[in-house]
Order: structure tokens, then sequence, then C-alpha cells
């Protein structure tokens, strides 16, 4: 990986692909807006008809699930924390809990979620965030996140 993962924001696709080993159709952050390593990231995640989960959730109604807004700030958060790691190449991240979940309004096709996390604590390869998703100022999911850094020769 190159230096780049440390550039200054915004920072587009080809960043977070770098950074983040998710790929389509389960990258979920399109861009992110502000950067501090281990403290803080502003991402964002565009919101098409085109996703393929709009398709059965819900037809004629569609609305963004629930545990994929919780998905997409855990891997903005992810951006954030492999932006200081050392060989992230050689590190995964799992997502280990989900604490104080509330969604507060439903994200649709033609929304921009903007994703606010904090960390709150990063202890032995665990950090725990706050995590907050927002459409037009209106806060549409908060919780906090509970994640995992581990080898990833070692994750099996």
């Amino acid at each position: 990986m190159s230096d780049d993962r440390t550039a200054t924001p915004p920072l587009d696709i080809h960043w977070i692909m770098r950074v983040l080993p998710h790929r389509y159709p389960f990258l979920l952050v399109d861009r992110i807006l502000e950067l501090e390593p281990g403290k803080r990231v502003v991402g964002i995640k565009n919101v098409t008809i085109n996703e393929e989960f709009f398709l059965g959730h819900f037809p004629g109604h569609p609305v963004m699930p629930g545990v994929l807004i919780l998905e997409a700030m855990a891997q903005a958060g992810g951006c954030m924390i492999f932006a200081q790691v050392e060989k992230p190449e050689e590190k995964l991240m799992y997502l280990a809990g989900v604490d104080k979940a509330r969604f507060r309004r439903p994200v649709v096709p033609g929304d921009q979620l903007v994703m606010t996390i904090e960390v709150v604590t990063a202890r032995h390869g665990l950090i725990r965030v706050k995590a907050e998703a927002r459409v037009d100022g209106q806060l549409c999911c908060e919780a906090e996140l509970l994640c995992s850094l581990v080898e990833r020769n070692a994750a099996g």
C-alpha cells in the first residue's frame, strides 16, 4: 500500500478501495470528507435506486436496510482506523458489537448519507466508536460500534 492512504481529504473511491478490503456490492462508502486518523472521520454514501437491496426492500417503497446503514458507518470507521495502521493490507477489522442503535428516519434512493464516526476508546485491537448518519442534516441512525482489528492471516 502506498503512503497516499494518509492523504488529505476529500478522499475519493480510489483511496477508499486502497484502504478497505470491501468490494462491490458491499463497499458502502463513496467519499471521505474529513479524516483525523484514529480519532474522527466524516464519510458519505450516495444512495441510488440501482442498489441491489432495493429490489426486495421494499418493492414499490424502497428503504435502505438499517443493517446496511450500520455497515456503512462501520466501513467509514474502518477508513479512519486503517489510515493509521502500519501494513493495513495485513489486517482485517470485524464488527464485534452494536450498542444503543436507533433509527430515526428512513433512508431512500436519492439520499446522501453523511456519516460521522468518533473514537470513544481503543485498546488491544478493540475500538469503540460513536457513529451517526444524517441526511440533509437530519439524524437517520446513531449507534455505538465495537470493532476488532485482527491479523488477516489469523482471521481464519
